[in-house]
């Protein structure tokens, strides 16, 4: 038999065991190489221009070239381990170590860069379409076109032909170092079997789970005012980061075999064949997994955490651009209204009467109705900067005269600084001050983050007291404009074409004049660029983990065929196993799924407040869908480990 015929016999053979492996080869290569495109696509410009987005693309084709190296240096130490066996065979029969080598080469070379021509021209067939994707969440109006890019070309040849010569690298250390006993030893003293649990496992399985209990504790309160500097809550994240990554190790190196051993004792030693196959097996393989499980886990909570995050801010958007600007349009100055009412009755564009309503700067004694400390937000007292107006400014609201309420309180602030119902506040004048009846807190925001620094309350009182203050006003602490004028459409049809308008005046940036519209559809852009980037590389790390999570269980269904062709000598059927082998996939798959998507949710809530308005309907969107893609890869073990149960007997 000649080389080249041994070649293509073993392609063909070990093709099967291929074929997840060349898939996610393919999907990586053709996602790089949309994604360089993308940096040389004219149709970008417009991206780059308004969103600086050519960086932000850069950056995560280095993150994606990382994550798909890190993949397939990993994948192919697993196979080269596989074929362990094979190789000492070729070296028994009198095979020299570079004759070894060049067959592998060969298979590697033919493979590898088949799959990446292939993943090119996908690459290359999809790029018009992730452009126009990356349009459509950022709200861009741009033409996209299909154009083959001959620098993403050589850029993408030349990365994967580097991460080719570290492969060959590996594959040549790993022939010359083994011995041919030590060939035939390989896959068995890989996975490590444990025979009994000792006390000391038990111990550092119950630290396991207390460490990301803790770890969880401390993310709940981070927020709360129960840190009351940055160096504590700098401390705080570091500790809750080593706590839930360190507890996670433990989790999968002993807490898993330690509640497997109690229920397995629970059971008195009456085990039956879906326990056995699936409880059994899983105390003692995910224990040599743990450092994989823990890499994978860890990033895997990371990828979904940052594209809640992401989703949060851009599915809260509008709401937040309300928050910022009541109005459809805030304005600062008579002229700059006098110029937009012009300009929209020139183009026929409707408006309700304006808004219109004096903002003063005043400061509160607040510390009878604060329920948490300031000192996170760098206050050296209770003595806060609050706008205030006048209660005759609304038709439906009468104020007290000693009475003083606040309205208009954003999330982020509420975590920060926690008010009471009810309580004395003295409000300060230059020269003296006035003590009132705090009366509560209502939802509604009436002038633009302009005046309330971007999250503080807006103070409501009654004329008399406002007019005191007016007399005796702290000019240190006033804006340059203390008038807001808000202006809303009648036909919100006309919005798009009033925005564009409205950005026509000098006035929109040079004197803080702000568009609703434009202020989320801004948000919108930048949060959609993220969104999409963390969207795709969360993607990546999903396949690629999900193979390596198939390679492994792949690899064990292999090793245990002996044992399934005892039992099925013992008269199980095919359907008796195939249930013990769901139950073991559901736990290798759903552990570290369950875990992961745990951390992310303690992760997103601790902070979720600084992105966005709305946690559930994008959190658990995202959660979802993470879920449903990594059980494609629980599925595919099950029908793969359904086959070698088949050919056991």
């Amino acid at each position: 038999m000649s080389i080249n015929h041994l070649i293509f016999r073993n392609l063909r053979k070990n093709l099967k065991h291929y074929y997840l492996y060349v898939f996610a080869l393919i999907f990586s290569v053709a996602l790089y190489f949309a994604f360089v495109t993308l940096q040389y696509d004219p149709s970008m410009d417009e991206v780059e221009g308004s969103l600086k987005g050519a960086a932000g693309i850069k950056a995560a084709s280095v993150l994606l070239i990382a994550i798909v190296s890190i993949f397939l240096l990993y994948a192919n130490n697993l196979f080269i381990k596989k074929r362990s066996k094979e190789i000492g065979l070729f070296r028994l029969i009198g095979m020299t170590k570079g004759k070894i080598f060049r067959i592998l080469s060969t298979e590697n070379f033919m493979l590898y860069f088949g799959s990446l021509v292939i993943g090119i021209f996908i690459g290359f067939s999809i790029s018009k379409l992730v452009i126009m994707l990356l349009f459509k969440i950022t709200g861009v109006e741009a033409i996209a076109s299909l154009r083959f890019s001959n620098e993403a070309l050589i850029q993408t040849l030349v990365v994967f032909g580097a991460v080719y010569v570290l492969i060959m690298i590996m594959n040549y250390t790993f022939i010359q170092r083994q011995t041919i006993l030590a060939l035939f030893r390989v896959v068995s003293s890989a996975e490590g079997r444990v025979k009994k649990i000792s006390f000391l496992e038990m111990l550092f399985g119950f630290i396991g789970i207390a460490l990301i209990l803790i770890g969880y504790y401390v993310s709940s309160k981070l927020f709360d005012g129960s840190f009351t500097d940055i160096n504590s809550m700098f401390l705080a994240m570091i500790f809750i980061l080593g706590s839930v990554i360190i507890g996670t190790y433990l989790l999968y190196k002993n807490s898993v075999s330690f509640v497997s051993n109690i229920i397995r004792k629970s059971k008195g030693g009456y085990l039956n064949i879906n326990q056995v196959m699936s409880l059994s097996s899983i105390m003692f393989r995910m224990k040599s997994n743990a450092l994989l499980l823990t890499i994978i886990t860890t990033v895997s909570a990371l990828a979904i955490g940052l594209l809640s995050l992401s989703y949060i801010s851009y599915y809260s958007a509008e709401k937040s651009a309300i928050q910022n600007v009541p109005n459809h349009f805030a304005l600062y100055s008579e002229e700059d209204a006098q110029q937009l009412k012009q300009a929209f009755d020139a183009h026929g564009i409707a408006y309700e009467d304006e808004v219109r309503i004096e903002v003063l700067q005043a400061e509160v004694d607040a510390e009878m109705i604060l329920a948490s400390s300031l000192a996170t937000m760098n206050y050296d007292s209770s003595v806060l900067q609050v706008p205030v107006i006048s209660d005759k400014n609304f038709t439906d609201l009468d104020v007290a005269e000693n009475e003083f309420t606040l309205t208009g309180y954003n999330d982020i602030m509420k975590q920060f600084m926690s008010l009471k119902d009810s309580g004395e506040v003295e409000l300060k004048s230059k020269s003296g001050s006035l003590p009132l009846q705090y009366t509560g807190l209502s939802d509604d925001f009436i002038v633009s983050y302009y005046f309330t620094g971007g999250g503080l309350p807006l103070a409501i009182v009654d004329e008399t007291t406002y007019e005191w203050l007016k007399q005796d006003l702290n000019p240190e602490l006033q804006y340059e404009s203390s008038l807001y004028i808000g202006l809303d459409l009648e036909d919100e049809s006309q919005m798009e074409q009033a925005k564009d308008l409205f950005l026509t005046f000098d006035f929109s940036e040079e004197h803080g004049n702000h568009s609703q519209l434009h202020m989320a559809n801004t948000q919108k852009e930048t949060m959609g660029l993220v969104m999409f980037i963390v969207g795709f590389l969360g993607l990546t790390f999903l396949i690629t983990s999900g193979c390596i999570l198939y390679f492994k269980q792949m690899g064990e269904s292999e090793d245990e065929q002996p044992n399934y062709t005892i039992l099925r000598k013992l008269g199980f059927t095919q359907g008796d196993l195939l249930k013990g082998i769901q139950a073991k996939q559901l736990f290798s798959f759903g552990i570290p799924l369950m875990v992961g998507l745990v951390h992310s949710y303690f992760a997103v809530k601790s902070g979720w407040f600084f992105f966005g308005t709305e946690l559930w309907t994008p959190m658990i969107l995202v959660m979802v869908l993470y879920t449903g893609l990594y059980s494609i890869f629980g599925i595919l073990s099950v029908i793969y480990s359904k086959k070698v149960i088949k050919n056991a007997l």
